[in-house]
């Protein structure tokens, strides 16, 4: 069954895959996707990465729309009449990190906070976004998107049970993420104030979600 939360499990499986040696783009998805063992700058592979999460989860025509491409401008053209732009876990999202409109790179999302996007990309890393050689979870803010599009998923057929208990991992993750250096100098000046003392667990987990009592807490100690 092809609905977003298998192709989000398929891609948590691939987490940490890198290629092999650094640089060349030789790595499974290539190997799969050209039939056999490539290497070279002409076959990077974050578009190929997703067309073999949705060929190994039987739903490759969700991902060809117009045709089979391991092109980020070309993919994103096939699928213009599925648009969007309230992101939700399983969409595909277009990424250019220098400020252009031209999609050069492209990853799943797992989640979306309304400013920060989580995705799941092949070919990233975090010395180059766009051409890192692995597989990892991306956070990135918005502005970095440039276009994002649905696919066709099957309904899935989650119990509240299942919802409750994915949320509850996904909470879980997010909080023991190191804080955005955007943030720090904010939370070093708040804490020399004193007004993170009283909220348990904001400095060990700096991006756990805060309550309006914790909220409120933080807004009476920094008056």
């Amino acid at each position: 069954m092809a609905t977003a939360e298998n192709l989000l499990d398929l891609a948590r499986g691939e987490l940490g895959t890198v290629e092999y040696p650094p640089n060349s783009n030789r790595v499974k998805y290539n190997t799969a996707y050209y039939g056999r063992e490539v290497s070279g700058s002409s076959y990077a592979w974050c578009a190929v990465f997703l067309w073999w999460l949705f060929r190994e989860a039987g739903a490759s025509e969700l991902y060809y729309g117009g045709g089979k491409t391991a092109y980020c401008p070309t993919l994103l053209s096939f699928h213009r009449g599925q648009w969007v732009t309230d992101y939700r876990p399983g969409d595909i999202i277009f990424f250019n990190f220098s400020g252009k409109s031209n999609a050069r790179h492209v990853g799943i999302c797992e989640s979306y906070d309304g400013t920060y996007i989580t995705t799941i990309d092949g070919n990233t890393g975090t010395g180059d976004e766009a051409n890192g050689g692995a597989v990892m979870r991306r956070n990135r803010h918005r502005r970095y998107i440039v276009g994002a599009y649905r696919p066709a998923y099957e309904e899935d057929t989650m119990t509240q049970e299942q919802f409750d208990q994915m949320m509850d991992n996904w909470l879980s993750r997010r909080a023991q993420e190191p804080a955005s250096d955007w943030a720090k100098p904010y939370i070093e000046e708040a804490i020399e104030a004193g007004a993170m003392a009283e909220v348990n667990g904001t400095i060990e987990r700096p991006r756990d979600l805060v309550t309006r009592e914790e909220l409120a807490v933080v807004a009476a100690k920094l008056l």
